[in-house]
């Protein structure tokens, strides 16, 4: 696995821009985060948004610029920097064969939970987005609105200092946004980072301690 080094959650990303043959992705755009800060990335669809955020969780190299997690240059290749970031972008892999309950006990358990209370752990994050009664299901059982908290709900069990989500408030609604605000809002209160793209101006403005517009390409 490599020699893991404890990173802070201080996320930066100076004049980070993505370009793809003549395809300008990502025009260069910075973004500062200090430990238990909360930032939203806000911009019309096709701005940018989720490219910047997958810069930053190391998953994609940018053309220009430099970002990096606790000092460390944001690659996923890197333990540290895999350590240190939870990410919802996109679809996380699941197992038609595992039940709700029996992936967040296999994320806890990869990241060093204690097995005798990782079913315990797993319920309560599942009861604190209100779909507990759900544990038994499995993934494809699940509305799509369930599977965007279980996601949540396996982005969430990691324990790491950085948070980076894109639009963790699709297919929500509004009582389940408040639920979902109140969990980021704890974790952030402990001191993790967070990094979020919404398109909800009631999302935003509960949890943003600071905006970044990203512009899209002309």
């Amino acid at each position: 696995m490599g020699t893991i080094t404890v990173l802070t959650g201080e996320v930066r990303a100076h004049g980070v821009g993505k370009v793809i043959d003549t395809t300008t992705l990502l025009l260069p755009t910075d973004v500062s985060a200090d430990p238990g800060e909360r930032v939203v990335l806000r911009g019309p669809n096709g701005a940018g948004k989720t490219t910047l955020l997958r810069i930053l969780a190391g998953l994609l190299e940018p053309s220009t610029g430099t970002a990096t997690i606790g000092g460390a240059t944001a690659d996923e290749r890197d333990p540290s920097v895999r350590a240190a970031v939870a990410a919802l972008l996109g679809t996380p892999t699941t197992y038609r064969d595992l039940t709700l309950v029996d992936h967040l006990v296999l994320v806890d358990s990869t990241w060093g939970g204690d097995p005798g209370t990782s079913d315990a752990r797993g319920l309560e994050l599942l009861g604190r987005l209100r779909i507990e009664h759900l544990h038994d299901r499995f993934p494809h059982e699940l509305s799509s609105g369930q599977q965007q908290l279980f996601r949540l709900a396996l982005t969430l069990s990691r324990p790491a200092c950085v948070l980076l989500l894109d639009e963790p408030e699709q297919r929500l609604d509004t009582s389940r946004r408040a639920t979902v605000t109140e969990l980021l809002r704890e974790r952030t209160d402990r001191g993790t980072t967070l990094v979020m793209a919404s398109h909800d101006p009631s999302l935003s403005e509960a949890l943003a301690d600071r905006v970044v517009d990203v512009v899209p390409a002309r």
